[in-house]
């Protein structure tokens, strides 16, 4: 993006509809590396935590959690949802937002994905926007989308679905071997499926139906 435009200052960012927009934000005038590796730090009023999601402790610094958001743009509730209000906010009106990040010495912030795209691999957290981040990087691949599968000794395993570039080809076994010694073993894909449409809703890829997709053949397989 700064190639294609050089005059513009690129910043991260990190907002959602239930803060009412950003959150975090990168200084204009920080290192180019990390105003595109970081999505900055809060905006005075904001406050931003990153906690065990189960035992709701605060992580030391680098450490994955789900973030919380406190502050004063943060909305009061779901319209006709107090259930899902009161899943939500907490009792000291911290914001579960269901990201998963971590945060720098400094208060900057990294986003790894959601909580609910989150494989347990072998007892290890893997964030499938990892994975799919590095395998948008092959030359062939238009989009990835990774969801875990059942697998029999580790419990769960990766499975990307790709989408390539008109006009391109790629044999499963070779975005394997990309993935290969750049990201570590347990978080490379164990299953390639290529396709053409996605399963929508609105605006999003359903991945649940991906998944069950991919279940469904490898258990008829079995």
């Amino acid at each position: 993006m700064q190639k294609a435009m050089p005059i513009t200052v690129l910043v991260g960012t990190f907002c959602m509809t239930e803060t009412a927009g950003t959150v975090c934000t990168s200084e204009l005038d920080a290192p180019l590396e990390r105003r595109t590796t970081r999505l900055g730090t809060p905006l005075p009023g904001m406050e931003v935590r990153s906690v065990d999601a189960d035992t709701g402790e605060d992580l030391h610094q680098g450490e994955r959690g789900e973030i919380l958001v406190r502050g004063y743009s943060l909305f009061e509730y779901y319209y006709k949802d107090p259930v899902k209000t009161a899943e939500a906010k907490d009792d000291e009106g911290g914001y579960h937002t269901g990201d998963v990040g971590a945060l720098d010495d400094d208060g900057s912030i990294m986003f790894y994905g959601r909580t609910k795209d989150m494989l347990k691999v072998g007892g290890e957290n893997v964030a499938a926007a990892e994975i799919e981040t590095y395998l948008g990087r092959h030359d062939a691949v238009k989009m990835a989308q990774v969801v875990g599968v059942p697998d029999a000794r580790l419990g769960e395993v990766a499975a990307a679905f790709i989408e390539l570039k008109e006009g391109e080809s790629c044999d499963p076994d070779a975005l394997i071997d990309f993935c290969k010694g750049e990201i570590a073993s347990f978080k490379v894909p164990r299953h390639i499926r290529f396709v053409t449409e996605w399963p929508m809703s609105t605006s999003k890829i359903q991945k649940y139906k991906l998944k069950d997709q991919l279940t469904a053949e490898l258990e008829k397989a079995s």
